[in-house]
């Protein structure tokens, strides 16, 4: 049945061996995010033999539970991601050995719901070094220690350590200066606390960059990466890791229709389905191919025709339009694409949409 997300997971290991020696070299534990394959459960099963990848980590709830128990019993640690909601507490001290946290409400609750379950609960303080999503705000030194005490008199939430993020909202890139800075931070709060984090986490697929250039302050011992693991790029410049696949998923969609049809649509323009008023390339009589995959499964603008001669010309919510001109298709034929992060996503996320490990075909 098609669509199908097609899983290559030799690909994905070599993937993962290839961060494992980054890692290595950045002395740096690895902690990979699943958030952006739904936490697949062949994924999942394959991350699970390795020795060096000590933490799984997502930004829901649900994903960790779907894996929880089998890490535990593979001696993984579960890390959630995003900032645990009011609503989610007693889930997070249930699914999560880690969180995420910048707020004290929130962390009080844990601290409460964590007794109540006869847990110790480990915490990242989240720092932020400008990229201003979640975190404490790094010219904030007061606000931070502060919060630091209020953790450390906690009965049982453990302040496992320091993270940073960046170029995920404000598409700050991670830099030895604003890296540097957060590791004062963090050398400032061992001080005044007369403590030792375990735990200095700077950053995700874009931070790997300055491993290769030796630039990584020392302090950071652990890196969250998601993007260069599943599609095997670095986020910062958005290039292919050395030896990496970024090929490991691709998706396959089957063509519904093929028939010559002009290139612009005939009458007067208006809104499409989602309230966009399109802009055509006048190319005459193209052999216009509709393919059953959509909006509602991924985002377009984020696929790639394997075949060159192929082009996507948009895309409803069920239907994908290409130009398949010479391309000489019928009706019933596949096609693959390569696929962003954004697509990718999306793809994982749809429930219809198919996923085969090509390996065991």
């Amino acid at each position: 049945m098609y669509p199908q997300l097609r899983i290559d997971l030799a690909k994905l290991a070599k993937n993962l061996k290839i961060l494992e020696d980054l890692a290595k070299k950045g002395a740096c534990s690895l902690m990979i995010v699943t958030k952006s394959f739904c936490a697949d459960s062949g994924i999942i099963d394959m991350l699970l033999g390795s020795e060096y990848l000590d933490y799984l980590a997502d930004s829901r709830i649900e994903n960790l539970e779907s894996y929880a128990d089998k890490a535990r019993m593979s001696g993984k640690e579960t890390v959630l991601l995003r900032l645990p909601q009011h609503c989610e507490i007693e889930q997070t001290i249930r699914w999560a050995d880690i969180s995420l946290n910048s707020d004290i409400d929130t962390l009080r609750l844990l601290d409460e719901e964590a007794g109540r379950q006869n847990k110790t609960h480990k915490v990242i303080l989240m720092i932020d070094m400008g990229d201003l999503r979640e975190g404490v705000f790094f010219r904030d030194e007061e606000e931070i220690f502060e919060l630091c005490g209020e953790i450390l008199k906690m009965q049982n939430v453990k302040l496992e350590g320091l993270g940073v993020n960046l170029s995920c909202y404000g598409a700050i890139m991670p830099k030895a200066d604003n890296l540097g800075h957060f590791c004062e931070i963090a050398e400032k709060i061992e001080k005044k606390f007369s403590i030792k984090l375990p735990i200095i986490s700077g950053g995700n697929s874009s931070s790997i960059y300055l491993i290769s250039r030796d630039e990584l302050p020392a302090k950071i011992n652990n890196l969250r990466l998601g993007e260069s693991f599943i599609l095997g790029r670095e986020t910062a410049y958005g290039g292919l890791i050395p030896g990496a696949f970024g090929d490991a998923i691709q998706l396959r969609a089957q063509i519904i229709e093929l028939k010559d049809k002009p290139s612009v649509p005939i009458g007067e323009v208006g809104m499409d389905a989602f309230g966009n008023v399109p802009e055509y390339e006048d190319r005459g009589i193209i052999s216009r191919a509709i393919l059953a995959v959509g909006k509602q499964d991924t985002d377009p603008d984020g696929l790639t025709p394997l075949n060159t001669k192929a082009e996507i010309l948009g895309a409803s919510s069920d239907h994908l339009l290409m130009d398949a001109s010479g391309c000489g298709y019928k009706p019933g034929d596949t096609v693959d694409f390569s696929l962003d992060y954004s697509a990718l996503l999306k793809l994982f996320t749809s429930k219809y949409v198919k996923r085969v490990y090509i390996n065991e075909e």
